[in-house]
């Protein structure tokens, strides 16, 4: 489990504000003379954020589910000692 330590934040890794910082930069760069429509970059940019929170969300709760197997399985083994012995 002390391998998927590092990961445990990785949901947290990118702050709000960051992914906000981020869009604004984007739409700043869009207003200088892009072709596209910055109106429709916009909505895509907060439909993939939307997406990303999500996959985070489920990647915090599959990383959860492996550490909370990985436990119970370590608790299973030092059983099976106890019964050995």
């Amino acid at each position: 489990s002390t391998a998927n330590a590092p990961e445990d934040d990785a949901p947290n890794r990118y702050s709000r504000t960051e992914r906000t910082t981020y869009s604004r930069y984007s739409r700043d760069a869009n207003s200088s003379g892009s072709s596209l429509p910055s109106n429709a970059l916009e909505k895509r940019i907060e439909e993939l954020e939307r997406e990303l929170a999500k996959e985070r969300q489920e990647n915090a709760r599959l990383m959860k589910m492996a550490q909370d197997k990985e436990e119970l399985i370590g608790k299973l083994k030092e059983e099976i000692d106890l019964l050995n012995r």
